[in-house]
C-alpha cells in the first residue's frame, strides 16, 4: 500500500518531527560483541536541520539506517510524527554517499523511480520530477545516464529522487563525502536552498565538522564504544554563515577538541 503522501503540495511545516527514545544495538561479530549504541536519546522538531558528527564506530550510520527503517534497534524506539518506525517508507527519504543511481536509466527515470508506487496522475508526477531536477541544477540533463555525469551531478540526481515523493524527513549519509572541494563547497549551499524550498526535516551524518556546522541549526556529537551521544551544539549563527566567523571558528574548536578526546 502506497504511503500517503501528497504531490501537489509542499510538506507541512508541522511534519518530520523525530523522537529517538533509548535506542541500543549489540552487534555479533565473529567472537566479538560490538555495541554499537547503548540508550541513545534525541529529540529533533520539525523543520530541524540536524548533523550527526563522530569517529568511526560510533554509531551513527548505524542511526542513520533506523530512522530510515533499513534495520531495527534491540532497545528503545523512534517515531516520526508519532509514528513508531519499523521498516521503509517514502515518508523518510534517504540519500548515500554513493548516488546508487540505476544506470540503465536516465535522471529523469531516475527521479521518478521513487514516484512509481504512488497514487497521482502521470502530468503530476512528470511536472513533479521536471520541477526536481530544475532545482537541483540539471535543467538540460534529463535524458544523461549516470555514466554521463560527473560526481556531482549525479549526487544532485539522487537528491532529487530523495526528494521525489516530498518526504517530511530526509536523511543524508556522508552525501557530499567523494566529493571534490570546490564541488562540495557548491553542493552544500544547493542543499541549503533545497531544505527551504521543500521544508523537510534533514538529518545528515557527516565526518566533516565544518559541514556540519555550516548546514545545520544542531550539531550531534557522538563517541564510540559504545555510540553514545556526548554533546549538542546549537548552530546559532544567522544564515548566510562565514567559514572564518569568530562564532564559526570558536564552535569548530570545541566540536574537533571534544572528537580529539574520543
Amino acid at each position: 500500500m502506497a504511503d500517503a503522501l501528497t504531490l501537489s503540495r509542499p510538506v507541512a511545516r508541522d511534519a518530520g518531527a523525530v523522537t529517538i527514545q533509548d535506542v541500543s544495538k549489540t552487534f555479533h561479530v565473529e567472537n566479538r560483541t560490538v555495541h554499537a549504541l547503548d540508550d541513545v536519546s534525541l529529540a529533533i522538531a520539525s523543520g530541524e536541520f540536524i548533523s550527526i558528527v563522530g569517529p568511526s564506530g560510533c554509531g551513527k550510520s548505524t542511526l542513520l539506517r533506523f530512522l530510515a527503517g533499513l534495520d531495527r534497534p534491540d532497545g528503545g524506539r523512534i517515531t516520526v510524527d508519532g509514528e513508531v518506525v519499523d521498516r521503509p517508507s517514502l515518508k523518510r527519504g534517504i540519500v548515500f554517499q554513493d548516488h546508487r543511481l540505476l544506470p540503465w536509466l536516465n535522471v529523469e527515470e531516475n527521479v521518478a523511480l521513487s514516484l512509481r508506487s504512488l497514487a497521482g496522475a502521470p502530468s503530476a508526477k512528470k511536472e513533479r520530477v521536471q520541477s526536481l531536477i530544475d532545482l537541483v541544477g540539471l535543467t538540460g540533463f534529463e535524458k544523461a545516464f549516470p555514466h554521463e555525469l560527473s560526481g556531482g551531478m549525479s549526487q544532485r540526481a539522487a537528491i532529487a529522487r530523495g526528494l521525489a515523493p516530498r518526504p517530511p524527513l530526509l536523511l543524508l549519509d556522508e552525501p557530499l563525502g567523494a566529493l571534490d572541494s570546490l564541488t562540495r563547497s557548491y553542493l552544500q549551499d544547493e542543499l541549503l536552498a533545497i531544505r527551504e524550498r521543500e521544508k523537510s526535516t534533514v538529518v545528515m551524518v557527516t565526518h566533516d565538522v565544518e559541514e556540519a556546522i555550516y548546514l545545520s541549526d544542531r550539531v550531534v556529537v557522538m563517541e564510540p564504544r559504545p555510540g553514545r551521544i556526548a554533546a549538542t551544539f546549537d548552530i546559532i549563527s544567522r544564515r548566510p554563515r562565514h567559514r572564518d566567523d569568530p562564532d564559526f571558528v570558536a564552535t569548530r574548536r570545541k566540536i574537533t577538541d571534544l572528537l580529539a578526546k574520543r
